[in-house]
């Protein structure tokens, strides 16, 4: 048995978190309109920072404007922002004041419009939590590396998938695609794309492991393909998943790519799926990549 870590070239297409690997010109990479689809998208750690600044950013600037009020919150030293400050942390929160309160029309006008940008403000942050949460994510884990074995006397390329989580994924469907770079007859270089037809390319209830395969036959577009030719037109093969996760009800999905380097061929999967002494099914995920050269 062998672990086999051959150095690939980078994704084309697809990342390894499933991202795609594309430069975008002429398009600015912001829009307001999709301000909405940015937050849901961008990571835990700078949706907090985007929270925690915009809520120290607001604060700062409604003490600012009570200091312009000149003396107009009782028991706040004259000019002090730390004390405007936290009078605005107060007022936004709604948390009922202590020493320091409102003492001119001027500071009861900000503070009725800082309450009620308060509230709005808890109501839209809670609201965008809610719906980072509520977002499925899949656990569907792909094999690193995928091989080309004989399975039946023909050539089959076969890669795996499991899921991570102790639940039931139905109507889990599989699809795979071959992507090349093609030279038309007028010279120009085209991305073409190529649905690979797999052995089975769904499951009724998904839980445990599926090594996915595509016969190699005369109809296949990687027939006669050498690895040498996969990389000179920069082929790429594309994976998708989808299924409805049973727990939340929803519909997940996953992405994987393989690229040249890491197509092993005259390999196989090593078999990671045993029976526990009471019969319970089990799966060696720490093996789940590893592959061993096929006995002659």
């Amino acid at each position: 048995m062998n672990r086999i870590r051959r150095k690939a070239p980078p994704p084309l297409i697809m990342n390894r978190d499933g991202g795609f690997n594309v430069v975008r010109k002429g398009v600015p990479n912001f829009h307001w309109a999709d301000l909405y689809h940015l937050i849901l998208n961008m990571s835990w750690t700078k949706f907090f920072a985007l929270i925690g600044s915009g809520y120290v950013a607001i604060n700062a600037l409604f003490a600012m404007a009570y200091l312009a009020g000149g003396d107009a919150i009782e028991n706040a030293r004259h000019g002090n922002f730390l004390d405007a400050f936290f009078f605005s942390v107060q007022t936004m929160a709604t948390v009922g004041y202590g020493s320091l309160y409102p003492k001119t029309y001027y500071a009861n006008t900000l503070v009725t419009v800082e309450a009620l940008l308060g509230m709005l403000g808890v109501a839209m942050a809670t609201g965008l939590m809610f719906a980072r949460f509520s977002i499925p994510k899949a656990r569907v884990q792909f094999s690193r590396v995928a091989v080309i074995t004989s399975y039946n006397g023909v050539p089959n390329l076969m890669f795996r998938v499991a899921n991570e989580r102790e639940n039931w994924i139905v109507a889990a469907q599989i699809s795979v695609t071959l992507v090349s770079s093609e030279i038309t007859k007028e010279g120009e270089v085209m991305r073409r794309f190529y649905d690979l037809p797999l052995i089975r390319s769904q499951s009724p209830l998904f839980a445990l492991t599926w090594t996915v395969m595509h016969p190699i036959d005369e109809n296949s577009p990687l027939y006669a393909i050498t690895p040498e030719k996969m990389f000179e037109d920069n082929m790429e093969i594309l994976v998708t998943f989808t299924g409805l996760d049973e727990t939340v009800g929803q519909t997940i999905h996953a992405r994987h790519s393989f690229v040249s380097g890491e197509i092993l061929r005259n390999m196989r999967f090593v078999d990671i799926l045993s029976r526990t002494p009471d019969g319970r099914r089990s799966i060696d995920f720490s093996r789940f990549h590893d592959v061993m050269p096929i006995a002659n």
